[in-house]
């Protein structure tokens, strides 16, 4: 006689890296993922701000790279401050970081190497030029990663 055994599986927690830009198509979509762990999504939450290279060298020639990388720096904590905030409100643990380069690069990049399952970014960033239709980040993004990305406008 064979015993029925059940196996409860636990969710499984989908890594979700979120863009943020400081822009508020990227907070809608912080907004968004809290909406959808509030109904019982397990997701294990991850920010990342991406700073562009400063290329010139006349910044260069007059700043030095310290006064740069604290520039950077404090130009990502601006940004993922407001995201942040939203998170911590809503009681939801998340790690944020920051990168340069091209956007759309850096992020496909990380969420590659990270191994996350998904990205939630916003349709339109800051540069709202650059991307008559679509933002040229979530664009270029798209066409970059093999994962489900998620668009909030």
């Amino acid at each position: 006689m064979c015993a029925a055994q059940s196996h409860k599986r636990r969710p499984t927690m989908a890594r979700i890296l979120i863009p943020i830009d400081g822009s508020e198509t990227a907070l809608r979509a912080v907004r968004w993922v809290i909406e959808q762990i509030r109904a019982g999504a397990n997701h294990q939450v991850s920010l990342l701000n991406v700073q562009p290279e400063i290329l010139s060298g006349h910044a260069r020639a007059y700043f030095t790279k310290t006064d740069l990388d604290a520039f950077m720096s404090e130009q990502a904590q601006e940004q993922l401050a407001p995201a942040q905030k939203l998170l911590t409100e809503a009681n939801i643990p998340y790690e944020s970081s920051f990168e340069r380069g091209h956007a759309p690069m850096v992020i496909a990049d990380h969420a590659k190497k990270q191994g996350f399952d998904q990205i939630v970014m916003g349709t339109r960033g800051l540069n709202r030029v650059s991307g008559l239709l679509l933002g040229s980040v979530a664009t270029g993004v798209l066409h970059l990663v093999d994962i489900p990305v998620t668009l909030i406008k």
